[in-house]
């Protein structure tokens, strides 16, 4: 289940985006988009867009429901982790996101070759994806939680840059895989095991004897990646970030892949 790839020059900064905190938003509300749900209500939202999505893995607004309303347990467990480590709770704590309105683009054009800032702008513009395609946080009942998800969907172009996977649905796949590995959320793991379902069969024959094996054993190796303040580490060589948390490179570059 992926997310569709909107131009990243047709985006332009819509104002800055402001934390996800407790607050008043009106009665019943927790956070600005917050949209509250009854147990019923979540279970209908959750397979009427899990059923969507399988339909059409590109349906981003059915994943991100399908995350929203499925993965509250898993929510607490990572929020649980990002509180016991010391960079993941000073995320909790200052809330950053990522979007073309908090990015300097400009700073990341300047950083050295090789380092992740660098990299995750060469990411961007190579396959002409935008952070801003992210969708908001609606239906997730707790304001820390919804901004772990939040947090969890603006870090995932990161996590193609480390593992240096492309946006076809060959690397998505790939990534999913790292993530379910990772995360446990379950629109992760529906994610890893219904996407191949498209795959030609060499493409297919390639996932599962190499990529998976190789996504399965970094994402278990490699410490939680939510607990990385991306933003702080944009002038860290992306080589020494992969080696500090036991990224190998992958068994086949992207170029010599077959076509899904």
């Amino acid at each position: 289940m992926f997310c569709s790839r909107k131009r990243f020059e047709s985006y332009c900064p819509r104002g800055k985006r402001v934390p996800l905190r407790a607050a008043s938003h009106g009665a019943g509300l927790l956070y600005p988009e917050h949209i509250p749900t009854s147990l019923l209500q979540k279970a209908l939202l959750a397979a009427g867009s899990a059923g969507m999505a399988l339909y059409n893995p590109y349906r981003h607004d059915m994943v991100a429901v399908l995350g929203e309303t499925t993965g509250r347990r898993t929510l607490k467990v990572l929020r649980d982790q990002m509180r016991r480590d010391p960079e993941g709770s000073q995320i909790l704590q200052e809330r950053p996101r990522i979007s073309l309105s908090t990015l300097d683009l400009g700073k990341l054009q300047s950083l050295p070759e090789g380092s992740l800032g660098r990299e995750y702008l060469r990411f961007l513009d190579v396959n002409r994806v935008s952070p801003d395609t992210r969708a908001p946080t609606r239906f997730v009942d707790d304001e820390e939680l919804a901004y772990v998800i939040q947090r969890y969907r603006e870090v995932h172009d990161m996590l193609h840059t480390l593992l240096g996977m492309p946006t076809n649905i060959l690397g998505e796949i790939v990534v999913k895989w790292f993530e379910a590995v990772q995360t446990g959320l379950p629109m992760c793991i529906l994610g890893a095991l219904f996407g191949p379902i498209r795959l030609s069969a060499q493409s297919l024959r390639v996932l599962v004897s190499e990529l998976i094996p190789w996504a399965v054993q970094n994402g278990r190796r490699a410490p939680c990646v939510l607990n990385l303040y991306y933003e702080r580490r944009w002038e860290q060589p992306l080589r020494a970030l992969r080696e500090e948390l036991g990224i190998t490179d992958p068994p086949c570059t992207s170029t010599a892949w077959p076509r899904p």
